[in-house]
């Protein structure tokens, strides 16, 4: 492998380090908000995808917790809103990110869909990788905690590597699996 390409959301970020926020905000009701509004955030991307209707990553973050707080019954105030967004804006590394990378010296690219518009799992985004490093999938190891990104990564043509962080989450039946599995981002180096 010539470059590692790490996903943000889920991988590097804990998407669900909002909880706690959430469930101040709506006591008893915080995990059931924040596992509804990433399960929809995650919804949202794909069908503005494959609905060809682009809306950046914030709005569609928005719109879920809009969603979300609707189905729970839950009354989303304006500044509430904010804050919850806000709070999605810094979310916590997980523990083994800063361990296992520290590598903010070493990073040549910072890769977004909104530069094409699309979300993942759609092959475009995992080819901006490629043309934007100048290297060919194949020798580029893709890091997700996603096993659907991981799916889409070897879909694509790159080695994908995916952090099984919990032990017990089966991979996707999708018929493209990753080359490399492991728990923690810490145990990365032994398999590159």
């Amino acid at each position: 492998m010539k470059a590692l390409v790490f996903d943000a959301y889920g991988t590097l970020f804990d998407v669900f380090s909002v909880t706690s926020l959430c469930e101040s905000l709506f006591p008893g009701s915080g995990t059931a908000l924040a596992t509804t509004w990433r399960s929809k955030q995650l919804q949202y991307s794909l069908l503005r995808s494959m609905m060809d209707r682009y809306a950046n990553f914030w709005r569609v973050t928005q719109d879920a917790l809009v969603f979300s707080t609707r189905t729970l019954g839950l009354e989303l105030t304006a500044e509430n809103r904010d804050r919850l967004m806000d709070a999605y804006r810094t979310l916590h590394a997980f523990p083994d990110v800063k361990p296992g990378l520290g590598i903010h010296d070493l990073l040549d690219e910072i890769i977004s869909v909104d530069d094409i518009k699309v979300f993942k799992p759609h092959p475009r985004v995992y080819q901006l990788a490629s043309t934007r490093l100048r290297i060919a999938a194949a020798d580029i190891g893709f890091v997700s905690s996603n096993s659907w990104d991981v799916a889409g990564a070897a879909s694509a043509g790159l080695t994908a590597l995916w952090i099984q962080r919990a032990a017990a989450e089966p991979p996707e039946e999708l018929g493209y699996q990753a080359a490399r599995v492991v728990h923690a981002i810490t145990d990365l180096p032994a398999h590159i």
